[in-house]
């Protein structure tokens, strides 16, 4: 991993169409944007924040996840991630994410993700196959 330090931004902004609402994804009944799809697009933006700074296969996986969503967003409008790297320790990265749809503030939170190596963590995984 490049040297990295805390402060840095990243983004990721989605539009909120049908397969994105908490009706069509099974969090809800309302015609309205899915939890997870706000939890989805705030990892997005964490993994675009250090996206820079990891190298050869080195990619991270979410570990932890903390947020409240604010404001009911509905179908039609843009919604914005931003994550913000608050600290890191090790291999663990530890990100402020705030969501944003065109009107307001709908989430916020904090988000933890853990360094590890593609190839490696994937054949771990694989390996349950195994059992």
């Amino acid at each position: 991993m490049k040297t990295i330090a805390t402060g840095i931004m990243g983004a990721a902004e989605t539009a909120v169409l049908k397969d994105k609402l908490a009706s069509s994804i099974g969090s809800g009944n309302l015609d309205v944007y899915a939890t997870p799809s706000m939890v989805a697009l705030m990892e997005s933006a964490a993994c675009e924040c250090i996206a820079d700074y990891l190298e050869d296969d080195e990619t991270t996986v979410g570990t932890e996840l903390s947020i409240k969503h604010l404001s009911a967003t509905p179908e039609g409008m843009t919604v914005r991630a931003e994550a913000k790297l608050e600290s890191f320790s090790g291999r663990e990265f530890t990100f402020e994410v705030k969501a944003y749809d065109e009107s307001c503030l709908i989430g916020e939170g904090i988000h933890k993700r853990f360094l590890v190596y593609g190839e490696k963590f994937t054949a771990k995984a694989k390996s349950k196959l195994n059992k």
